[in-house]
């Protein structure tokens, strides 16, 4: 966070398939539980913004496409109608639908989501709600890290923050997607945020590699190095960003 001036924590995702796992975070983590049924982007916005555990269910869990995508719905016409704003037609909403990435279904018991300086787990997923300089940051420390190039995120209609982290998890890749409109009017997303999923396993390569940078160049910025913020905008070049009229141009409007 303080390398790339994050304004929200970034948010380590667990899911939990086994009853075992379950009860042993049950009778050892301090969590929360939503009240009533909420969406899996605003089950985020407790680690994020108020540095809260939310331990999510099947029944607290109240967003239709999340449960498809975690296996806890099958598809139905009912799933298949909620698409078909975004398509062409009903036979596109299936496809479309069809091509997400997805939990098996029925396997998974709960998911756990938590600021990643909190977590109980060693996250699955580390989901960054960020801006795209601090994404820019993040995607290419993972590539060097990960010897990975180019990146290919998997973006959908919709689903960007569950179907994001089940692509990454499924995947086990960084995934990079705009909010989706159910997360941007929901999930709070309306500061223009960027999705940049990363798995748990991934995180400590791509971190060492931030630090390798900041020791190399004496920060972390990559558009500016040695300036300590990584996403100033001062244009390269900047003296020499002039455009006059040119003494060919016939055309006199705007004279």
């Amino acid at each position: 966070m303080e390398e790339l001036r994050l304004m929200h924590q970034p948010v380590a995702v667990k899911f939990i398939f086994s009853d075992t796992e379950l009860e042993d975070f049950k009778n050892n983590a301090a969590y929360h539980v939503p009240v009533h049924p909420i969406t899996f982007c605003q089950f985020e916005i407790g680690p994020r913004m108020k540095g809260q555990t939310i331990l999510g269910t099947k029944e607290s869990l109240g967003c239709t496409t999340a449960q498809y995508v975690f296996g806890w719905k099958p598809l139905d016409d009912a799933e298949i109608r909620t698409q078909q704003r975004y398509t062409k037609d009903i036979e596109q909403a299936e496809r479309f639908i069809k091509s997400k990435s997805r939990l098996p279904e029925g396997q998974l018991r709960a998911f756990v989501v938590s600021p990643l300086s909190d977590s109980y787990f060693a996250p699955d997923v580390v989901h960054f709600y960020c801006d795209t300089m601090q994404a820019y940051h993040l995607t290419v420390d993972y590539m060097a890290a990960l010897d990975v190039h180019p990146l290919r995120p998997a973006l959908t209609v919709n689903a960007s923050a569950c179907g994001g982290c089940v692509f990454s998890y499924n995947e086990d890749t960084l995934n990079m997607v705009t909010p989706c409109s159910g997360s941007y009017n929901s999930g709070k997303t309306e500061r223009g945020e960027i999705n940049v999923m990363i798995p748990g396993g991934h995180i400590e390569p791509t971190t060492q590699r931030l630090l390798d940078r900041k020791k190399l160049h004496g920060s972390s910025s990559i558009t500016r190095p040695g300036d300590p913020f990584p996403g100033a905008d001062i244009c390269k070049n900047c003296p020499l960003i002039v455009c006059v009229k040119s003494k060919d141009c016939k055309d006199t409007r705007g004279e």
